[in-house]
């Protein structure tokens, strides 16, 4: 038996529909995939800064340790730290990663450590310094100073040639000729 029903002629409108469908989820793949590459890169950043700022703390207790270190014969270092350089391999390669130039430390201030007996000594800046000072005996001791001195790093990343700044304060205690010397 022939249908009698007249044929519908059918206009495409599903076919609109699910290409447009079709453009934006590509769209919203796109915009997921670019976010996703851009956390990436922000946190590889984050990673290369932190393992600058390593290199840099490296490099600055290598100089603090050696600040000031006493001569061949015993007697204290009368000589200003100079600048140095540091090639550090941060993941043991055997290649150098960061190159840190780290400019002459400075002294910033130094005053007389005293000692009151009762706790409450304070050094440069009110740093103070009652549990590890009070009652030390520093009156009898030959007249020392607390100093603070400023070690400013840059960093460079081999890879990449980006420089990172880092700077730190280290305290020393200095004799009265090394004060004069290097302070005064």
């Amino acid at each position: 038996m022939p249908s009698t029903l007249p044929k519908r002629r059918q206009g495409g409108a599903a076919l609109i529909v699910g290409l447009i469908m079709l453009v934006l989820i590509t769209l919203a793949v796109t915009a997921g995939f670019t976010l996703s590459n851009t956390n990436l890169k922000s946190v590889g950043n984050m990673q290369n800064r932190n393992e600058a700022v390593a290199a840099a703390n490296r490099a600055i207790e290598e100089v603090a340790s050696s600040l000031l270190l006493p001569g061949v014969d015993g007697s204290p270092s009368l000589a200003r730290p100079l600048g140095t350089q540091s090639r550090v391999d941060i993941n043991n390669d055997g290649t150098i990663d960061y190159t840190v130039d780290i400019a002459p430390p400075t002294c910033v201030r130094a005053t007389k450590s005293t000692d009151t007996g009762g706790g409450g000594t304070a050094g440069p800046g009110g740093i103070g310094g009652s549990s590890s000072t009070s009652g030390s005996g520093l009156n009898a001791l030959p007249d020392q100073y607390n100093s603070v001195w400023d070690i400013s790093t840059s960093v460079t990343d081999a890879a990449s040639g980006t420089v990172t700044a880092v700077r730190q304060g280290v305290r020393a205690l200095l004799s009265k000729e090394q004060f004069e010397a290097l302070c005064s």
